[in-house]
């Protein structure tokens, strides 16, 4: 019997089994996302400090939350030109519920108010995501 169980759960099962309890340990590490309120108390809106993400670090996979009042502002998602220029292409996704959760991707991620006005007012945010 001691045979038996040595060649079904020997040596050989334990490079396997290791390798599952990470396999396991990293899927458990990369779906803890934080999540963070973008404004703080304040929200999205005009009083928005630019300074807000000072301090923060981002990682891809967190969630930010836009909360805001859907009948003056919005949330786009978009591209470094659309940032800088403060514009909105039609490709551009954009969010309108007033409570929008917007999940990181890896890299710079770029964020506007797209109502007119409202970006060039400093309704605006980048955020870099390792």
């Amino acid at each position: 019997m001691t045979g038996f169980l040595q060649g079904r759960c020997g040596a050989k099962s334990l490079p396997v089994a290791t390798a599952l309890i990470l396999i396991f340990l990293l899927q458990f590490r990369t779906t803890k996302a934080t999540t963070f309120t973008v404004g703080d108390t304040s929200g999205w809106t005009f009083t928005f400090n630019q300074n807000w993400t000072n301090g923060k670090k981002f990682k891809a996979g967190d969630i930010l939350v836009f909360n805001y009042d859907p009948s003056l502002h919005n949330v786009a998602v978009v591209d470094v030109n659309d940032y800088s220029s403060c514009s909105s292409s039609p490709s551009s996704k954009t969010y309108s519920t007033g409570k929008d959760k917007i999940k990181l991707s890896k890299g710079r991620n770029y964020f506007i108010c797209s109502i007119p006005g409202h970006c060039d007012g400093g309704l605006k945010v980048a955020v870099d995501a390792s």
